[in-house]
């Protein structure tokens, strides 16, 4: 048996709410028009005369559109006019029949969501830009999606909850992001979305269930075994099969929650430029958060808990737990445990008094919030942290003053951006955070030379015929084209355009941070970081052979067949002038 799609369902629909009102028009009009036919009209030249069946049919077409042209082609008869009559009323009451049953069909929410589903399809199928399909528009899936419209990249949003997909309508994303309401795992969406559609770049699955996500992973990875997927996970087991599929990739927003916490402490510069990159409001380059090392105390030991536990525990910064359910054996050995909510007295039992920072990290932003101000009131002077769950609450987040605010919704959508925009991006920051600090620190001193206190723009260029002709036909004819060479300003050499080259990709190998003198190759894909006109300077040299060979070699060609003409005469007279040193004779 196969599926339904949108457009059968409509028909269906259709006909079922539509066909006794069309049936009952039919035959009060076909009984008008034949008893029309045969009502005797006047008598002309003393025979009576009748109306055929075109007249009968035209007098009933104007008589129902209401124009009233009178008595035609001849004044009616008394019988005529009776039958008139009748005909006016049946017809009346056929059409209120039929006008309430249009009126009950465009009403009916089987209809309206069939109607969504087939302009949906059609507006994903005439797309032609690159888009990404939303399984999920939370908060996560909405900071996503206004994240994606900053970067002007298409995204088809899928969401099993009206409100949501009401919302996105009145949003002001720069880009057209349809939306549909409806089972998000269904592959006949799926399909509608656009799982197959040639521009379709990534499926992204954001539900707040594991299992739908995975669900959803595995129709995208049959539908189409060449998309990629990323998927979000907050389970073990979930996290183990999508890392069993084939491009696809899990992303725990635990995970990177605690993540951000731990290089907030221990590793700030690193956590300075990463906030950097993402466009993290109110941050600056080479101004990190001062987060004291010693005492820590964790109010909530949840899932997120525990991981910010493991990666504080793995890294020697003792940890002390306030949960009222938190299990002593699973905190391990050697670890302040407080079974209590986190209110005064549970603070003071844990040390707050010598612990250099707190990390309200519940699921509750009301508890968190009240965490803070006991926090205030016991030891004004320790390093306050806080997980705020609802986006919705981001005022009463930023009167509490805290010293660092992590939305773990905010945080899972920046670091999916990351992958969605520039991938390297997020590579070049898990390579960092194997470095040492130094590695870090050399490469914001270099950042900051180059972009100065304007905001970061990032951005890919692959070395194909497609994004840089000039470059790869120097390539392929043998020259060779240094890194440092190809971001000179053309307009102002041979300085330096204001950005930097963070990474090459060659042959599915990254390179970190390559230097000036690296030789580049066909095919190879560059991160570049700087200010946003920097990105339009460098077009003109990856684009045209003439900028290129001029950044190249500091010399302009001239440019066109005469011109080149006229220069080849001149070189070729200075040579003559070379061996005697005066001008030849005509």
């Amino acid at each position: 048996m196969t599926p339904t799609s949108d457009l059968d369902r409509v028909t269906m629909i259709v006909l079922r709410y539509m066909r006794r009102p069309l049936f009952a028009l039919l035959f009060v009009y076909s009984v008008g028009i034949m008893g029309m036919a045969l009502m005797p009209g006047p008598v002309v030249e003393g025979e009576t005369t009748y109306m055929n069946l075109f007249h009968a049919f035209y007098f009933f077409t104007y008589t129902a559109t209401t124009t009233g042209f009178g008595e035609l082609p001849h004044g009616f008869s008394e019988e005529q006019r009776l039958w008139t009559i009748f005909c006016l009323y049946t017809g009346v009451i056929a059409w209120f029949y039929a006008i309430g049953s249009l009126i009950r069909l465009v009403q009916n929410p089987h209809f309206i969501q069939a109607m969504n589903g087939v302009r949906f399809a059609r507006k994903v199928k005439r797309n032609v830009e690159p888009f990404v399909i939303l399984c999920g528009f939370g908060d996560t899936g909405s900071l996503l999606a206004r994240g994606l419209s900053d970067h002007r990249m298409r995204a088809v949003i899928l969401d099993s909850d009206p409100e949501r997909i009401k919302a996105l309508g009145v949003r002001d994303y720069t880009v057209a992001m349809p939306g549909l309401c409806g089972d998000t795992s269904a592959p006949k969406h799926l399909l509608a979305a656009g799982v197959k559609h040639p521009a379709c770049r990534a499926l992204v699955a954001l539900t707040n269930d594991d299992d739908i996500n995975l669900k959803i992973a595995v129709m995208a990875r049959h539908l189409n075994p060449r998309l990629r997927v990323i998927c979000r996970s907050t389970s073990a087991r979930h996290e183990a099969n999508l890392r069993a599929l084939d491009q696809v990739t899990a992303v725990d927003p635990f995970e990177i929650f605690a993540q951000l916490v731990y290089w907030a402490i221990a590793r700030p510069e690193l956590h300075n430029l990463n906030s950097w990159f993402v466009g993290a409001r109110g941050v600056e380059l080479g101004a990190p958060v001062q987060a004291p090392r010693g005492i820590w105390i964790l109010c909530g030991y949840g899932r997120m808990g525990r991981w910010i536990h493991r990666y504080l525990q793995a890294h020697g910064v003792e940890v002390r737990i306030i949960d009222p359910g938190v299990d002593a054996k699973a905190a391990g050995d050697g670890t302040v445990v407080v079974q209590a909510h986190a209110d005064h007295a549970a603070l003071v039992t844990a040390g707050i008094d010598e612990a250099v920072g707190v990390i309200a990290a519940t699921n509750r932003d009301a508890d968190n919030l009240s965490t803070l101000l006991s926090v205030t009131e016991l030891n004004p002077g320790a390093f306050r942290i806080v997980r705020q769950d609802r986006h919705e609450n981001q005022v009463a987040f930023d009167a509490a003053r805290a010293d660092l605010v992590l939305q773990h919704s905010l945080t899972t959508a920046r670091r999916i951006l990351k992958l969605l925009i520039s991938p390297l991006v997020q590579e070049l920051v898990d390579w960092l955070a194997e470095r040492e600090p130094a590695v870090t620190k050399a490469l914001v001193a270099r950042l900051q030379a180059a972009v100065g206190g304007e905001p970061p723009h990032l951005w890919s260029v692959r070395l194909v015929p497609g994004e840089a002709p000039a470059v790869t036909d120097y390539l392929e004819a043998g020259g060779a084209v240094a890194l440092g060479a190809l971001y000179r300003d053309a307009r102002s050499f041979p300085e330096g355009l204001p950005c930097e080259a963070l990474a090459v990709r060659r042959a599915g190998q990254s390179i970190m941070l390559p230097d000036k003198a690296f030789a580049l190759a066909v095919g190879d894909e560059l991160l570049f970081c700087g200010v946003h006109r920097a990105e339009t300077r460098l077009q003109p040299t990856l684009h045209n052979p003439y900028t290129l060979r001029f950044i190249l070699t500091g010399v302009e060609e001239p440019r066109g067949y005469v011109f080149a003409w006229l220069a080849g005469r001149l070189g070729r007279r200075r040579s003559d002038h070379e061996p005697s040193g005066r001008r030849p004779r005509p």
